[in-house]
């Protein structure tokens, strides 16, 4: 599906299913230099059982065009200005990572649009070292195998996609190159500068859940009780044995984490 929004051409995939805007809606927002490729099972399955499904490509992401947007809480205004653009009065946001900032950015500065939202790999703060961003900015290749290693648990590392034949890390590694070369240390750069993540946890009211995996590396599970008790209405989905890229490594337990939420 394509759409307008902010007067650029906006890539949204619907899951397989027509869209239809009166059905409640989940929007799926993806990862630094990632796009709507990896919430295919979960979007899917939305759109199957009785949702309006946005998958989308973040601006200068996938199929979408740019410009990029450079922090946190621009994000988080396109996300509703993709909503008017959709006809969709509120929904339900899922957010990966950098996408999990915005989808809390959303939820703390437009309450009246954002009915729930899940943190799939969230860390707040999001720091992220200045080795990777001088490697993001000056050595691409170098920065990606940085971030590829350090998003998979033992599971990815060893070959264990549940889809016979394919290579978890490799199809990962894939999907970053296809990027442009400043998209990741953009990305990367908003995740590091957000400052509003303890503010805006405190502001949201919908209920949320945190999905994360025990091993990541990226954004560590040991903060998310205390980023759970900074929100009025938060529970936390552990994954045993996930890394960073939950929704490869573990497809079915992020989507039964999703399901119970939402249900």
């Amino acid at each position: 599906m394509e759409l307008i929004v902010n007067n650029a051409q906006v890539y949204a995939y619907t899951g397989g299913k027509p869209f239809n805007p009166e059905l409640p809606a989940v929007v799926f927002i993806h990862g630094a230099e990632n796009d709507h490729s990896v919430w295919g099972l979960q979007s899917r399955w939305f759109a199957h059982h009785g949702f309006c499904v946005l998958a989308v490509d973040l601006p200068g992401h996938g199929r979408s065009a740019g410009p990029l947007l450079a922090s946190v809480e621009a994000l988080a205004d396109w996300i509703v200005a993709l909503l008017d653009a959709a006809g969709v009065q509120e929904a339900t946001l899922v957010g990966h990572s950098m996408g999990s900032l915005a989808a809390l950015e959303t939820a703390s500065r437009y309450r009246e649009r954002v009915t729930r939202i899940a943190l799939v790999g969230t860390a707040v703060p999001m720091p992220v070292s200045e080795a990777l961003l001088t490697a993001a900015r000056e050595a691409r290749p170098r920065a990606e195998g940085m971030v590829n290693v350090w998003s998979h648990g033992p599971r990815g590392a060893i070959g264990g996609n549940t889809v016979p034949g394919m290579w978890l890390m490799g199809a990962s590694l894939r999907l970053m190159e296809r990027a442009a070369p400043e998209v990741l240390h953009n990305d990367l750069n908003a995740c590091n500068a957000y400052a509003r993540g303890t503010e805006a946890a405190a502001a949201a009211t919908c209920p949320a859940l945190l999905v994360v995996g025990s091993r990541d590396l990226m954004t560590s599970p040991r903060g998310a009780p205390k980023l759970a008790a900074a929100m009025k209405d938060a529970r936390i989905a552990t994954i045993e044995g996930s890394g960073h890229a939950l929704m490869a490594e573990y497809p079915d337990a992020v989507l039964d984490a999703l399901r119970s939420f939402t249900q």
